[in-house]
């Protein structure tokens, strides 16, 4: 089983920073691609940032220049360094991370972490 805590997320008036970590534990061969995922109330899921093995990041138009995203390996650790937010920044952050195990792949997600953006 593979478990992702995500830890961060809070109140932040806009203009200003946050940083989200999301690390993954239990039976981890190897870890692919790494991402951050957004749900504002009463809207879809949408993606944010993601970032593969090698690195090659990839991101929304609506935080290119704002967001970055970053991967420790060796922690097993995916970061989202959040900065210049605003208000349509706010909703639950949800960390989602493709995992190698011995036996198969398996996509898993984070439980969300809300960050809330004031005006």
């Amino acid at each position: 089983q593979v478990q992702l805590v995500e830890s961060g997320g809070g109140l932040v008036q806009a203009g200003g920073s946050l940083r989200l970590s999301c690390a993954a534990s239990g039976s981890i061969f190897n870890i692919n691609a790494m991402g951050w995922y957004r749900q504002a109330p009463g809207k879809q899921r949408e993606l944010v940032a993601t970032i593969t093995s090698s690195a090659y990041t990839n991101y929304a138009d609506s935080v290119k220049g704002r967001f970055t995203i970053s991967r420790d390996n060796a922690r097993n650790t995916v970061y989202l360094q959040m900065n210049s937010l605003k208000p349509e920044d706010t909703a639950v952050y949800y960390c989602n991370v493709v995992v190698e195990t011995s036996t198969r792949y398996l996509e898993v997600w984070g439980q969300g972490t809300l960050v809330t953006v004031s005006s």
